[in-house]
């Protein structure tokens, strides 16, 4: 089982179908997936499941320890204003240091709007990651101009960049 983290929590967010599209690859590969979405954090988890009230939101372990369920994961990362969304760090924050993320292997998919893909996100993160003992797959896939590339019901327009997620997954199943 590889977990698929939608890295922000906007509802219906392009990561989101980016992640549907993974989890469908994973499928035509033999490999079970489930996608955790961060859109279903409580809206006060940054007050009521971290510091002093951590393990006390139910809402917020019940996603946190979806995480427990394997050592892989995949992480869609959004581009937002040259680094990954702030609710993915307060999400890791929250996971058990110096457990949660410790030991798992780690595959990112950017995602932004510009010609970048997502490169200073998924930079930025894999430093977080690697703090926190998490190896990442070196083939890291970067999804520029994703608002063209990428229809509103989930399929994207050339095949490259489904070439490239392919690749991508076949790497993490045998990293």
């Amino acid at each position: 089982m590889i977990n698929i983290l939608i890295g922000t929590n906007r509802p219906r967010s392009r990561a989101g179908r980016i992640a549907t599209i993974y989890a469908g690859l994973l499928t035509e590969l033999g490999e079970a997936s489930q996608i955790l979405d961060l859109a279903e954090l409580p809206a006060d988890f940054t007050i009521s499941a971290l510091y002093a009230n951590a393990g006390r939101n139910e809402d917020y372990n019940q996603l946190a320890v979806k995480l427990d369920d394997t050592n892989k994961l995949v992480i869609i990362v959004p581009e937002y204003n040259g680094s990954f969304p702030g609710v993915l760090k307060a999400f890791m924050d929250g996971l058990p240091y110096p457990g949660g993320l410790r030991g798992k292997k780690a595959a990112l998919i950017g995602v932004s709007d510009g010609g970048q893909g997502g490169l200073l996100a998924m930079s930025h993160l894999t430093d977080v990651l690697m703090y926190l003992g998490t190896t990442v797959l070196p083939q890291r896939v970067r999804l520029p101009f994703i608002g063209k590339e990428l229809t509103t019901s989930g399929e994207l327009l050339n095949e490259l960049p489904r070439q490239l997620l392919r690749e991508q997954a076949e790497a993490l199943l045998a990293f």
